[in-house]
């Protein structure tokens, strides 16, 4: 399911990436799980790596439902990783873009009686 710029998670979402990590090799299956910001662009890189026909299909299948940019970016072999990140709300996963490093605030003024104090 897509929503502008982030992905919801939904229940056959939820079935695929456990399927996938049953079947993943013992060195991935640790990054492997909902709460990684990094899921969709690990999966593309074991997509890469892997020779299981069925894996493979289970990948593409959770990527085609991630919506876009994500089959693209497994067809043209892209590994643009900080461009997005998983938020939880109350129990829903979303896929959203990586906002730039917030800015430094300027040192706040304190006003007592009028005057600024510092």
């Amino acid at each position: 399911m897509h929503r502008g710029n982030s992905v919801v998670y939904n229940k056959p979402m939820i079935d695929l990436v456990r399927e996938i990590r049953l079947r993943v090799p013992g060195e991935h299956k640790p990054s492997v799980k909902l709460a990684n910001p990094e899921l969709l662009s690990l999966v593309i890189e074991i997509y890469q790596q892997s020779s299981d026909n069925v894996l493979k299909a289970l990948m593409r299948e959770l990527l085609s439902m991630a919506g876009p940019p994500w089959p693209e970016r497994l067809m043209h072999n892209d590994h643009s990783k900080n461009d997005y990140q998983v938020k939880v709300y109350r129990g829903q996963a979303q896929l959203v873009e990586k906002k730039d490093a917030p800015v430094q605030a300027a040192k706040r003024k304190i006003i007592y009686r009028g005057q600024v104090v510092q």
